[in-house]
């Protein structure tokens, strides 16, 4: 017979053992349920780069905030470590005052090295055609989540990246009709790309994020989720504008 100390310090010695903090991180094991079967994992990565002005930026369990002004070039965010045809629903607000700014999902692939953004609100259209800045070459349209879109594609030579100074390829899609709340579907807009012959490599990280410049001023404060990416038809060529 089992005596009724033994189990008391067996007990114990059971939830001890499951109180006790794990070695993992605490984002590492932080995940959601979208359905009954899948899980998915939340965000896992910070981008926080700045180089002058006032940014005021924190993050939080499932989004971020920052507020701006007098800003110099800078991009900040929240995402994941590893970017992928995720679907990106963002609900909040953002709104800019002054400068150059835009709020998008950005991300990064490697071979090729491909800096892209997925532009939802921006200060002006004309900042994207030639010139200075992102701007580069038409590609196309594609409409999908309830508006069209403009493909860019310019090449950055010698510029800051992922893997230090170097020369990329950068891809870009901007939304007509802009918003600050809704959801990406991403794997529409790489389809659309790989049609125009603009080809993403092995996916580094992928933040939804506010940018700015030029004395930039304003603020962005957004909550996001994901969930596994829907069936999307595969894409024809962009049309030409």
């Amino acid at each position: 017979m089992v005596s009724a100390s033994y189990l008391f310090v067996l007990f114990s010695a059971f939830v001890v053992a499951f109180a006790a903090p794990t070695t993992l991180e605490e984002e590492d094991a932080d995940y959601i349920l979208t359905d009954r079967n899948s899980l998915v994992k939340r965000q896992d990565y910070t981008q926080n780069y700045k180089t002058g002005g006032n940014v005021q930026f924190s993050t939080t369990t499932d989004g971020y905030s920052v507020t701006f002004s007098g800003a110099a070039d800078f991009v900040v965010g929240r995402g994941w470590k590893t970017g992928t045809s995720r679907n990106i629903t963002y609900t909040g607000a953002h709104k800019a005052t002054a400068g150059t700014v835009t709020f998008q999902v950005y991300g990064w692939s490697k071979n090729p090295l491909v800096e892209y953004y997925i532009i939802e609100d921006y200060t002006s259209a004309s900042q994207f055609g030639g010139g200075g800045g992102a701007g580069g070459g038409t590609k196309g349209t594609l409409t999908v989540d309830g508006s069209d879109y403009t493909i860019y594609e310019t090449t950055r030579t010698n510029d800051p990246s992922i893997v230090g100074t170097s020369t990329f390829h950068q891809y870009i899609s901007v939304r007509k009709d802009k918003r600050q709340s809704g959801t990406i579907t991403t794997q529409a807009h790489f389809d659309a790309w790989s049609a125009a012959g603009m080809k993403l490599g092995t996916m580094d990280y992928q933040v939804l994020s506010t940018e700015g410049y030029n004395n930039a001023a304003g603020s962005t404060n957004e909550k996001l989720s994901t969930g596994a990416a829907s069936a999307v038809a595969p894409a024809a060529a962009p049309s030409s504008t």
